[in-house]
């Protein structure tokens, strides 16, 4: 046996092993990815975006009302937290309108379909009687409460609509009836139209693009076929043609389309001054209160073009986040439809994310310039009670629904314990500091026990 130097025996080393190829998922990148999926897929996702996707856009639309209305209300001789007072007060009411949306049983749901069509009917049939009737900027689709409180029927009907709808279509679909045309549009679209002539009876043409919306999503989700989808979207394109070339006005906003100068008359006006609103802004805004566009130079600088408020004063960082949160709510829509198993829910569920994505992408699409100014609010931000109030009760119907999912009823279960049993929990133990896990776990483990087990 070979020697060393120093007459020691040579040290054996040890062979080499061969390296091990890395898999994605052991690079940080593939961590992360791996644990956003995982996270993504939980459950609980969906009823945790929808709640403070929501919230959050309430509150930001809160601080941007307040914001954007001080100019206007003084303006108009009044406070200058006149129009925040009114918008905080909607929406502590629809706080609670969405809170009991959110633990109504989905048979009360559909129980308040038919008598909520009736009454968006009436009300909107109310609004062309003279006298009862209140004209706005050239639309009659307002009712004086007294007072300065008015209220907006056709934003109910909106609601309205999508309650009898999934409603309608979720009947049929357990009779196996939607496999013929006409009883998938009738009597459907006849009572859509019904509802988008007595809006356009008021000439609010916004509202009617937001209704013809909700249609399309409902008879996408219920699987119409490519023709009859077609069809009725030529019918509609074809009445919105003759509406829009027979009107002046909306002539002259649909040339307004990425308009850079006022133009003869200034009819271009607030298009383009909401451009100036969002290029002035650059990334992280001039600071909250410190617009110039809503000193009198952008009209509805609190309703209608709050999102180019919102880019003077909060930036790029400021719209990209409003936009992310309505995408993470549209996301969280999405996905309760398509992971539930009953129709009504689906339809339901459907139908309120086309409403709330259609009118946000439309309002943003008209103050970048890009879409002809519809004259529709932010959804959850801009200005308007009777716009939040119904939105905010569809967001509760979205909670409810995510709720109702088995994975999610479970997990709220096991992560949320009722407050008095929790508290008996404590009483009843002898330490009072650390037994809370324990009695957690156990009532997990009793709850695991067959019935016949002592």
């Amino acid at each position: 046996m070979p020697t060393s130097r120093t007459g020691r025996p040579p040290v054996q080393r040890a062979a080499r092993r061969p390296a091990l190829a890395r898999t994605p998922h052991d690079n940080p990148a593939g961590r992360f990815v791996t644990r956003a999926r995982r996270a993504w897929d939980r459950p609980l996702t969906a009823y945790y975006l929808i709640l403070g996707g929501s919230l959050l856009i309430t509150v930001l639309g809160l601080v941007m009302v307040y914001s954007a209305s001080q100019i206007t209300a003084l303006q108009l001789s009044l406070p200058g937290s006149y129009f925040f007072r009114k918008q905080f007060l909607a929406a502590v009411i629809g706080g609670v309108l969405m809170l009991v949306a959110s633990r109504m049983p989905v048979k009360l749901h559909r129980a308040l379909a038919y008598p909520m069509l009736a009454g968006a009917v009436f009300l909107m049939a109310l609004v062309q009687v003279p006298g009862i009737g209140v004209e706005i900027n050239g639309n009659q689709n307002w009712i004086s409460l007294g007072g300065s409180f008015q209220i907006q029927p056709s934003e109910f009907g909106k609601l309205a609509l999508v309650l009898w709808g999934a409603d309608l279509l979720a009947r049929k679909q357990d009779k196996r009836l939607l496999t013929q045309w006409k009883h998938m549009l009738v009597p459907l679209v006849p009572a859509a139209f019904m509802l988008l002539g007595l809006i356009m009876l008021g000439g609010d043409m916004g509202t009617a693009i937001i209704l013809t919306a909700i249609l399309f999503g409902l008879l996408w989700l219920a699987g119409a076929p490519t023709r009859l989808f077609v069809g009725v979207l030529s019918v509609a394109l074809a009445i919105g043609f003759i509406l829009i070339k027979t009107s002046p006005n909306r002539m002259s906003r649909l040339a307004c389309i990425g308009a850079t100068e006022p133009g003869p008359h200034d009819t271009c006006w607030q298009a383009v001054h909401g451009i100036y609103a969002l290029a002035s802004g650059g990334f992280f805004g001039s600071g909250l209160g410190a617009s110039v566009e809503k000193w009198g130079q952008l009209p509805e600088a609190h309703t209608d073009f709050i999102f180019a408020i919102t880019g003077e004063e909060l930036g790029l960082a400021g719209t990209l986040s409003v936009l992310a949160l309505f995408a993470a709510l549209g996301y969280a829509g999405i996905r309760v439809a398509g992971r539930t198993e009953a129709p009504f829910v689906r339809y339901a569920a459907g139908g309120v994310t086309t409403w709330i994505t259609a009118q946000a992408v439309i309002n943003v699409g008209a103050v970048l310039g890009l879409l002809p100014i519809a004259g529709v609010p932010l959804p959850l931000f801009s200005y308007g009670g009777s716009a939040l109030l119904p939105t905010m009760f569809a967001v509760g119907l979205l909670i409810a629904f995510a709720r109702d999912d088995p994975a999610a009823r479970a997990a709220l279960a096991m992560r949320q314990p009722r407050f008095g049993r929790k508290r008996a929990a404590v009483r009843g133990s002898a330490g009072a500091a650390g037994p809370r896990r324990w009695n957690t776990m156990r009532r997990r483990a009793s709850a695991a026990r067959s019935s016949g087990e002592r």
